[in-house]
């Protein structure tokens, strides 16, 4: 009789843990928000920074070069002659047009080492031959392109072969204000005045629906767009994973359960929530949803937001499954039982 409080205390941890092993599916990692519009900003000039390395030489560009070790050439500049040459002190005769810049740089160090033991070489565009437009992100041909007359956002947008399959449906143009203002009663100023910027349809571009926003490009604009804007579904549904919002704003929330397949087996649609970015914080508010009334015409569809979460949690209900995830304890405890009774 006096084991009967610790066989009964070992009875009750064992159907506590069995319950705690059930599996109820892991919460989708938290991520940043979409930044707001100066970051985004910071972000566009930082993506032209990283086009530069990539842009190809042409005859009547001026670079400087800095190159430690080789005082002849450091901190000059050199203009790149007709036939794409250009004349270096100590280095001689090179060819530069046709080459990126990366690669010009690669060629020098490779000549300098005749002179310096671990030569250093970095180049700079410093003036363009012809007066350049930017086209940053998910564009087939990303890349610094000369704007040789009057050319037009869908011109140019033809040259650069387009967009990619997986990119957002909305290009963001943006132009310092030596360029003048945009001329669109959508067009934003940046904080510091320093640029001006407007997002443009790509459906309302291509289909010609406002003429006015083919615009005509001027000398440094620059032409961004990035990945398609995602939903994500999570937890009990058949397909876990992104969705893209493509030319939409949203996604309902039936979409999105469509294009997931549908409840799992173990879901409980009535404990269904939406996960939203709270702006300039990296935190999510969580949003309750009833997805049986939804499903059932009782309450009103409800839209995604990019970036929205939508997760589908387990029943709570144990099914024979799930007790197979707590076995092993339960073979453990009982062992430990059955020592104290015969004991």
């Amino acid at each position: 009789m006096t084991k009967s409080p610790v066989l009964l205390s070992l009875i009750l941890i064992l159907g506590g843990l069995v319950w705690a092993q059930a599996p109820t599916g892991a919460l989708p990692p938290r991520t940043e928000p979409i930044g707001a519009g100066s970051q985004q900003a910071s972000e566009s000039r930082s993506a032209v920074d990283q086009l530069r390395p990539n842009y190809v030489l042409r005859p009547g560009d001026q670079v400087l070069i800095r190159a430690a070790g080789i005082q002849d050439i450091s901190e000059k500049p050199f203009l790149i002659d007709g036939d794409g040459f250009v004349e270096l002190p100590t280095l001689g005769r090179v060819k530069a047009g046709g080459l990126t810049v990366s690669h010009l740089e690669e060629l020098l160090v490779k000549l300098s080492r005749e002179y310096v033991r671990e030569p250093q070489v970095t180049v700079t565009v410093v003036q363009f031959s012809s007066e350049p437009v930017f086209f940053v992100g998910a564009f087939k041909t990303p890349g610094i392109y000369p704007l040789n007359g009057r050319r037009t956002l869908l011109e140019m947008m033809a040259a650069v072969g387009g967009l990619l399959p997986n990119a957002s449906r909305r290009i963001k143009l943006t132009r310092r204000k030596e360029s003048g203002e945009i001329p669109l009663s959508s067009a934003v100023m940046a904080p510091d005045g320093s640029s001006s910027s407007v997002e443009i349809n790509m459906a309302r571009l291509r289909d010609n629906l406002n003429p006015a926003e083919d615009l005509l490009l001027q000398p440094f604009d620059v032409i961004s767009v990035e990945r398609s804007e995602l939903v994500y579904v999570s937890g009990e549904v058949l397909k876990v994973g992104a969705l893209e919002l493509q030319e939409r704003d949203s996604m309902s929330v039936l979409q999105a359960l469509t294009q997931a397949g549908g409840l799992g087996p173990g879901a409980n649609p009535k404990s269904a929530f939406i996960l939203r970015p709270i702006l300039n914080t990296s935190r999510r508010a969580e949003i309750p949803l009833n997805l049986k009334r939804i499903l059932s015409s009782e309450d009103n569809d409800v839209p995604l937001l990019p970036n929205d979460v939508l997760y589908v949690p387990k029943s709570s209900t144990i099914k024979g499954r799930d007790l197979l995830y707590a076995l092993p304890i339960a073979v453990t405890l009982l062992t430990a039982v059955s020592y104290l009774i015969l004991k």
